[in-house]
This record gives C-alpha cells, sequence and structure tokens, in this order.
C-alpha cells in the first residue's frame, strides 16, 4: 500500500467513510474497512509528514545560499 498516491488514499477514505456512513454494511466488513482506513490514514499522515520534511529542507537549503550570495 506503500505505493499508494496521496489523492488515491483520501479519495478511497472518502468511499469508507461514505459506506459507514450509509448504514448499508454488515459488521463483519465493518471491521474490515476501519482497518483499511486506519492504514490509510497512517499512510497519509507518513507523505504528510515525508512532504514537510522535505520542504523544509529546502527551505533551509534555499535560506543557505541566500546567506552566501
Amino acid at each position: 500500500m506503500a505505493d499508494v498516491k496521496y489523492s488515491k488514499a483520501i479519495e478511497r477514505l472518502d468511499e469508507i467513510i461514505s459506506l459507514i456512513e450509509s448504514d448499508e454494511i454488515d459488521v463483519d466488513e465493518l471491521s474490515v474497512k476501519v482497518k483499511e482506513a486506519v492504514n490509510l490514514v497512517k499512510l497519509c499522515k507518513a507523505k504528510i509528514d515525508k512532504a514537510e520534511l522535505e520542504v523544509k529542507q529546502v527551505v533551509e537549503e534555499f535560506a543557505k545560499e541566500s546567506k552566501e550570495t
């Protein structure tokens, strides 16, 4: 699941939420969907954390280069 794009993960989370809110989901299927949703949330958080770190590094590098010129 690590190769799932952020936008696709969010889209899938929306689908799961809609399914759960529809009250048309079987209890057995509910636990599976909740587990999938938790994994998707973890994936999204990891992607956000990674992007935040990368942006911070770029900004720091830019600031460093700006001081040198």
